[in-house]
């Protein structure tokens, strides 16, 4: 399936799915009291925040005690005049066991106005070297932060917990790599704004792609700086859904189902905090889903980027919780600050999703209209979440 061709609703055929329990309701507070207002959201927010982010991804890292920028390299994206790429490094952490890493950005020239950026920790995928999906962005006035997370914490499933350079300088800090990832996000917005550079401070978004997209999801919630939040096919731990489970497949594509939270617990425990092995075999009884992060960006805007041949990602289960997590929006005054969309083909980040996610930008920024691709399904949702959650 080629990513030009149009979204229809009978790409993807469901064959099979299970809810294993009710979502948890998201809009009443512990003591089991409704949410009525904006005082009572602020409450529920803090009792979310415990589940859905220390529960699931460990504590969060300390503020550095130190954080130095040095500049590196300065050259032009792809030879353009009008658009200088520099290259900085990083040193953060502490005084007596700083760590470094590299950072990348890109800024088109704006008229001498600060332009909106994107930050993107996937520098360790290869999709940054098509000048397609950079220039996406940058011939629509947006900037790049780049940054490799992996130096951050090492991504080897096979090394058990806590290894790499942050957990060398924060030896008792408890997190999973994915919340050390995260904390890499907020570091690269620290040293853009330390440096003066000519960013748009109220149009900063945050995405990345499949464990990079859980990255950039919970990194969108830990950091408010991040005023739109992409997560892109991030499936389970992700923009996904922990109880809803699915089997299908795309046109053309060999049957499959979706990412579970235990297939995380197994091959990549060292992703998450120590406390969510506890549910290994009992997602039914986790105290959150992912609906519950999502509605931690509101009432900034959340956008929701998918592929339709990506069953793993859960494309059904992604969809519920978003819808899920809409109320927290409507009480902030935040209806109209969820987007999401279906891409035809595979697991991938490309530069029509860089389109999509620019659009989004530029809406908010400029009131540039919504994109035709937006909001289309590429399944029949009615017969399937029609209530939103039932019982298995």
């Amino acid at each position: 399936m080629e990513i030009f061709e149009k979204v229809h609703g009978n790409m993807i055929t469901v064959s099979d799915y299970r809810i294993l329990s009710e979502l948890p309701e998201l809009m009443r507070l512990d003591s089991g009291a409704p949410v009525k207002d904006a005082c009572d959201w602020e409450k529920r927010r803090r009792e979310i925040f415990e589940t859905a982010v220390r529960l699931q991804y460990g504590e969060l890292p300390p503020e550095p005690e130190i954080l130095d920028v040095t500049l590196l390299h300065s050259t032009r994206f792809m030879k353009r005049p009008d658009v200088p790429m520099h290259n900085y490094l990083i040193k953060t952490g502490t005084a007596e066991r700083p760590f470094y890493f590299k950072m990348q950005v890109i800024l088109p020239g704006c008229g001498g106005k600060p332009c909106p950026v994107i930050v993107d920790g996937d520098m360790c995928w290869t999709y940054h070297l098509d000048g397609r999906f950079l220039d996406a962005a940058i011939s629509r006035g947006i900037g790049w932060v780049l940054f490799d997370r992996t130096v951050i914490a090492d991504d080897v499933n096979d090394r058990g917990r806590r290894n790499g350079r942050i957990y060398e300088t924060y030896s008792d800090l408890d997190c999973g790599a994915l919340m050390a990832w995260a904390w890499g996000y907020k570091i690269c917005v620290d040293a853009v704004l330390k440096l003066s550079l000519p960013v748009d401070r109220d149009f900063i978004a945050f995405s990345g792609h499949s464990r990079g997209g859980k990255t950039a999801l919970l990194a969108g919630v830990i950091d408010p700086r991040a005023s739109i939040v992409n997560p892109n096919s991030s499936g389970a731990g992700g923009a996904g859904c922990y109880r809803f489970v699915m089997n299908g497949q795309c046109a053309g594509g060999d049957p499959f189902r979706s990412e579970t939270l235990d297939d995380l617990l197994n091959v990549f425990p060292f992703w998450f905090g120590p406390s969510l092995g506890d549910f290994y075999g009992r997602a039914s009884a986790l105290p959150f889903d992912e609906h519950f992060l999502k509605a931690l960006v509101a009432p900034r805007t959340l956008f929701i980027s998918e592929s339709c041949d990506d069953i793993w990602a859960n494309p059904l289960g992604t969809l519920l919780t978003t819808r899920k997590a809409e109320p927290a929006f409507r009480l902030t005054g935040a209806s109209d600050s969820i987007f999401w969309y279906y891409r035809p083909g595979k697991h991938a980040h490309t530069y029509v999703d860089v389109e999509m996610l620019a659009n989004v930008i530029n809406h908010k920024r400029s009131g540039e209209p919504v994109d035709g691709r937006m909001f289309v399904l590429p399944f029949d949702d009615k017969p399937i979440l029609k209530d939103h959650a039932v019982k298995q």
